[in-house]
């Protein structure tokens, strides 16, 4: 049983990854949007998505308390807000592959990261991994030119995207993967409807066309509503080192959708980066640990209290 839910979560996290990289050319259709509500109309009709899937499922939302709000509410100010304003900034000074190769190398951060939240020392074998795989992700994506404000907000995407899943780790427990992603969400759409006012005025949604209205609603239901669910419960069963060396699917997405699209056929460089993130994915996965909250008492009185299995 073990094994099968281990597989499961490696299906779910891969699927999460698949998501975001098959997101870009949509996203694309987002560059004359007001960004802040935009994102905003997003978030918020992603977390009633999740609220009605919570509800379906019979999966109680609780309220968080404490020092969960500080938790919950730096996961939507770094990993969703931080995020998106560092990834537009970013590209008025650097090439996107500067900023991709940037987020490429979060599984480096969370192979070792991970299992010190988790209260162990890392191993060898996935932070050996998760270079491979940082590797792979920057011949698929390429290098490209910038400057010193593009690295900047280079490094500042990088700790967003790693923030959004170390962050988590503390409330998963408790929470599970539906209610870190409703708290997130809400709380995300509330802090970019302000700056949405403040820096667009109160009806820039009303200059949304049907393009970007549809490029946000896949946002908010395939890279939001799906993603987060999947990538958390992912994360809450492997650990969030092992699920971190998934994150080297998202850019081969990316690449592949691209010739979906119609784009050109891959170059060599970036056959070669698909094999080497597949190399880096054999190496660490059959070595990880499962997470802090696939095991264990606190894991088991936390979902049962919930009423969701622990499977």
């Amino acid at each position: 049983m073990v094994g099968v839910s281990r597989l499961v979560s490696l299906v779910t996290g891969s699927a999460a990854m698949i998501c975001v990289g098959g997101s870009v050319a949509v996203s694309a259709l987002l560059g004359g949007a007001p960004l802040f509500t935009t994102q905003s109309l997003r978030y918020a009709v992603a977390c009633l998505l999740l609220v009605a899937f919570a509800r379906i499922r019979r999966v109680p939302l609780v309220r968080p308390r404490g020092r969960e709000w500080g938790w919950l509410a730096g996961i939507a100010a770094t990993g969703l807000v931080l995020f998106n304003v560092a990834l537009v900034e970013g590209a008025r000074h650097a090439e996107p592959a500067v900023l991709g190769v940037a987020v490429a190398s979060v599984p480096v951060l969370l192979a070792v990261a991970g299992p010190l939240l988790d209260g162990r020392t890392p191993g060898r074998a996935v932070p050996l991994a998760a270079v491979v795989v940082t590797a792979g992700a920057a011949l698929v994506q390429g290098l490209g030119r910038t400057d010193g404000a593009g690295v900047a907000w280079a490094a500042v995407a990088f700790a967003c995207e790693a923030a959004f899943t170390l962050l988590a780790v503390p409330v998963l427990g408790r929470h599970g993967p539906a209610g870190v992603s409703v708290h997130t969400t809400w709380l995300a759409a509330a802090m970019l409807a302000v700056l949405g006012v403040l820096h667009e005025g109160p009806g820039a949604a009303t200059t949304l066309k049907g393009p970007e209205l549809f490029a946000a609603g896949y946002l908010a239901v395939m890279v939001t509503a799906v993603a987060f669910v999947l990538w958390y419960g992912s994360v809450a069963r492997l650990g969030a080192g092992t699920a971190g060396l998934l994150t080297g699917i998202a850019p081969i997405a990316a690449a592949l959708t691209g010739v979906a699209l119609g784009g050109p056929a891959p170059r060599p460089l970036v056959w070669a980066g698909i094999a080497t993130v597949a190399a880096g994915l054999a190496l660490g996965l059959p070595t990880g640990r499962p997470g802090r909250y696939s095991h264990g008492r606190r894991y088991v009185r936390a979902k049962v209290k919930a009423g969701t299995p622990c499977a």
